[in-house]
C-alpha cells in the first residue's frame, strides 16, 4: 500500500513539475511575442516620423526653389540694360558722350 502511495506521489510531484515547466516556456514565448511586437510597433512609428521629417524637407526645398526662381527673375530685370539706361539717364543725369568727347586708343 505504501508503494502505492509513493508512486502516486512520485507521479503527482512529476505532474506538478512538467506544468511547471509548461507555465515558465509559456511566459518565455509571451515575453518574446511582446518583444518582437513592440519592436514592431517601435519601428512603425520611427519611420512614421521619417515620413513626416522627409515630407517636411520636400516642402522646405520646393520653398526655396521658388525663393531662387524670383530671385532669379529679379536679377534678370535689375541687370536690364534698358533699366541701367534709364537710371544713367534719368537719375544720375548722364548722356552719351559727343564726337569729340571720344578718344580712341591703339
Amino acid at each position: 500500500m505504501q508503494s502505492e502511495e509513493a508512486i502516486k506521489q512520485n507521479v503527482y510531484d512529476h505532474e506538478k513539475a512538467s506544468a511547471g515547466v509548461k507555465y515558465s516556456t509559456f511566459i518565455l514565448v509571451a515575453f518574446a511575442l511582446m518583444a518582437v511586437a513592440l519592436i514592431y510597433v517601435w519601428s512603425h512609428i520611427h519611420m512614421t516620423e521619417l515620413e513626416y521629417r522627409v515630407a517636411r524637407e520636400i516642402s522646405i526645398k520646393e520653398k526655396l526653389l521658388d525663393d531662387q526662381r524670383k530671385l532669379k527673375v529679379e536679377q534678370a530685370t535689375l541687370k536690364s540694360p534698358q533699366r541701367i539706361e534709364a537710371i544713367a539717364t534719368e537719375k544720375l543725369g548722364m548722356s552719351y558722350p559727343e564726337r569729340d568727347q571720344v578718344i580712341i586708343l591703339k
